[in-house]
């Protein structure tokens, strides 16, 4: 191989990611807030939609989180559930998207960022660090995914108000 050739070929791969488009840059951020529980900070969230604005059920919507701690992943599916049926969804709907997150989620360490963007079709595309992990079809899923953090009844009212730009 030509050294020239060699050289372009390490020049890309040192690059690789660098100046990878974020799957939010066609959007515009609604709100962030910083979830705290008790003395830790966990992790930033910042919520994007189309116009900047938030409203029920209008997508695209998109949430970015930036952990700024270690968490598994098998705790982090776990939050999940819990957080599915404090919010009333049933086990049986849950069930299935649990075990496809298991599949799909990494561990996480602190500077990681995990986003997920719910397109106007209602489908879900995650990204680990700005790259695609997967594309949830389920029209259902993408929606009740946001709730977590969206929907009045979430574990976190204060951080849901900073996130929908109140």
């Amino acid at each position: 191989m030509p050294l020239k050739s060699l050289l372009a070929l390490i020049l890309m791969v040192l690059l690789n990611g660098v100046g990878m488009a974020s799957p939010v840059a066609e959007l515009k951020k609604v709100g962030q807030a910083k979830l705290e529980v008790l003395f830790w900070d966990v992790y930033e969230s910042e919520l994007y939609s189309d116009d900047g604005q938030y409203q029920l059920d209008t997508y695209p919507l998109a949430l970015k989180i930036h952990y700024l701690r270690n968490i598994q992943a098998d705790d982090l599916v776990e939050r999940t559930g819990e957080e599915w049926q404090k919010l009333g969804i049933s086990k049986q709907q849950t069930a299935p998207w649990l075990t496809q997150l298991k599949t799909l989620w990494p561990d996480i360490k602190k500077g990681d960022e995990l986003t997920i963007v719910v397109n106007n079709d209602r489908s879900s595309d995650f990204f680990f660090n700005n790259q695609s992990l997967a594309t949830i079809d389920d029209r259902d899923f993408g929606p009740n995914f946001l709730r977590i953090w969206l929907d009045e009844k979430c574990s976190y009212p204060k951080l849901r108000q900073k996130l929908i730009g109140k």
